[in-house]
């Protein structure tokens, strides 16, 4: 057998330049616009907030120096006279009185001046109507008579729009729960009331004035942010540029350093790996010069490895290839003389009429250690043999030829079985350092008689079908097999065969044949085979069992050599005793 190894079939590599420099790109690209947008959204919003801060803060410190103006006292004051009016427990004339006063008039001129130095919107005073308030509904409110807010003073930048003392005013929806918690706790707002009206976005300071421990009034500033609106487009364009700049900076930088530290050592050892292949497997001397002290070195470095070793793996297959075509070869020899060792000539002695026989033996693997023979030690003698080597292969093989042929040597120099294979014991025993065994069964037939005489040295038991009959198995005890100790002597059973009878013989890799279920084909099913067989020839009758065997076994490997033989007694004349012997 020979293998034919070529590398360049064997291996292939494929490589698509730049497609690692495109995904990093992509990579990197999607990177930047993933930061570039988080420091625009970041940056955006820290500086909205910064902006509403500083307006919030700048209203509430209005609100707090017109709550000054008042005093909580007078406030206050103010506060029931605007809840009374606008519950209509009092006249107009009574708020003439108030918004008539110079010091009402005095406290509005100060909030004018407070509203315009401050670039407000408004600067107002209210209360609030808390009936009105907890009694709010969506309806009400689309209806437009929801009207909670009580003004007490106003200063809106157009004058015509001025609220007066006792006016009721609504209140954003969205605003309703923050104020209305608000002037129930007395506490200022946390967050920021923002609004997108008519003139523009603006934010609203609401400070609750608190008198003994009950909110009076809301004093409140509205502020344009148009430092917001002006400014945030400028900030969002700067800082983009800024970003923008900043992003493809960085993005060239590692660009060029990840090109030069991982990009091109990984592109090289492609590259070599490529030319390993395309160059008959000539080893690179390129991969060597990547020095980066890293994981791509470890990476070269272990290319590098690999293809040294693939060149002494390619070697080795080579040497291998050669050793097995030559051990091949030699198997094949192996098995072509151990094949001419066993008689393979049928009819075996065309022109003896007393008898008829066939064997087969069929290897598990190229050679076997099973193997059968048949001799004429006289004219009136024949020596029948089947015998199975422990072990299979080489071993049980070579040991197989030195039984055979000291079995049959000292058969043809006359003697019983027991003494044939007493002598093959002890010869076999000698120098057997791998402790191998072999198990004979051996006979020696009269043919003018049918008489015979066996000795089974631990054999499977011989099978007997009278003239007529059904096969059976002949059970007796069985003697140690050969070559297992020194100075073992060997039973012999007498029997007598009768025209028409025939011996079937076999070894263990008959019964022990194993299917995938790992069940046994066993006696019973060899018997079952030699009977629906019962009266075809020794030549027919063989590869009969042997087709019941491979039905039974399937698909399933041989793992032990089967070898068989049949022998059939005619003799010269008919009659005799059908009974076999002990």
């Amino acid at each position: 057998m020979s293998v034919d190894y070529e590398v360049n079939e064997k291996m292939e590599v494929q490589t698509q330049t730049g497609k690692l420099s495109v995904k990093f790109m992509t990579v990197l690209f999607c990177m930047g616009l993933l930061i570039y947008a988080g420091v625009l959204i970041v940056g955006r919003g820290l500086y909205e907030r910064s902006i509403k801060e500083y307006y919030d803060m700048m209203a509430y410190d209005a609100a707090e120096i017109a709550a000054d103006y008042f005093g909580e006292d007078r406030l206050a004051e103010y506060s029931a006279l605007a809840m009374d009016y606008a519950e209509g427990k009092v006249g107009e004339e009574e708020l003439a009185k108030v918004t008539e006063d110079a010091e009402y008039k005095r406290i509005l001129n100060l909030m004018r001046d407070l509203r315009e130095n401050m670039d407000a919107n408004d600067v107002f005073v209210c209360t609030v109507d808390m009936d009105v308030m907890n009694a709010y509904t969506d309806a009400s409110y689309e209806d437009k008579t929801w009207t909670p807010l009580v003004y007490i003073a106003d200063c809106y930048e157009v004058p015509e729009d001025n609220f007066l003392l006792g006016d009721k005013g609504m209140i954003l929806s969205e605003f309703r729960e923050a104020v209305s918690n608000s002037f129930t706790s007395g506490k200022r707002y946390e967050e920021f009331y923002l609004a997108d009206g008519g003139f523009g976005y603006n934010l609203t300071a609401m400070l609750p004035i608190v008198k003994d421990g009950k909110t009076v009034a809301f004093i409140g500033v509205e502020i344009p942010m148009r430092t917001l609106d002006d400014n945030l487009t400028k900030f969002v364009v700067r800082i983009s540029l800024i970003t923008g700049i900043v992003v493809l900076f960085n993005m060239l930088v590692a660009s060029v350093l990840f090109y030069k530290i991982v990009i091109a050592p990984i592109k090289l050892s492609a590259s070599e790996a490529r030319a390993f292949v395309d160059n008959n497997t000539q080893v690179s001397e390129k991969l060597k010069t990547i020095k980066t002290g890293d994981e791509i070195q470890v990476l070269s470095e272990s290319l590098l490895h690999m293809e040294i070793g693939i060149n002494e793996y390619i070697d080795n297959v080579k040497r291998l290839a050669k050793e097995k075509e030559r051990i091949g070869a030699e198997l094949n020899i192996a098995t072509e003389i151990q094949a001419d060792m066993l008689p393979s000539t049928f009819p075996a002695f065309p022109d003896r009429t007393e008898f008829d026989l066939y064997a087969t033996m069929d290897p598990a693997k190229e050679v076997g250690g099973d193997f059968y023979d048949f001799f004429l030690i006289d004219e009136n003698h024949i020596g029948l043999v089947m015998a199975d080597v422990s072990g299979k292969g080489v071993p049980a093989a070579l040991f197989m030829v030195i039984a055979k042929t000291l079995i049959k040597n000292r058969a043809l120099m006359g003697g019983t079985p027991s003494e044939v294979l007493a002598y093959a014991n002890e010869q076999l025993c000698e120098g057997n350092g791998a402790e191998l065994f072999v198990t004979v069964w051996f006979a020696i037939i009269d043919l003018t008689t049918g008489k015979g005489l066996a000795a089974n040295a631990g054999h499977e038991h011989p099978v007997l079908r009278r003239a007529g009959g059904q096969y059976e198995l002949v059970v007796y005890k069985h003697s140690p097999a050969v070559a297992t100790m020194e100075g073992l002597r060997f039973r012999e059973h007498e029997f007598e065969l009768h025209p028409g009878d025939r011996i079937f013989v076999y070894t263990d890799g008959v019964a022990e044949a194993t299917n995938a279920r790992n069940e046994l084909f066993g006696t019973e099913r060899m018997l079952e085979a030699l009977n629906k067989n019962a009266d075809a020839t020794p030549q027919e009758l063989l590869p009969a069992v042997r087709k019941a065997i491979d039905r039974f076994v399937g698909a399933f490997p041989q793992f032990d050599d089967i070898t068989m033989l049949a022998f059939d007694f005619k003799g010269k004349q008919d009659g005799g005793d059908n009974t076999p012997s002990a």
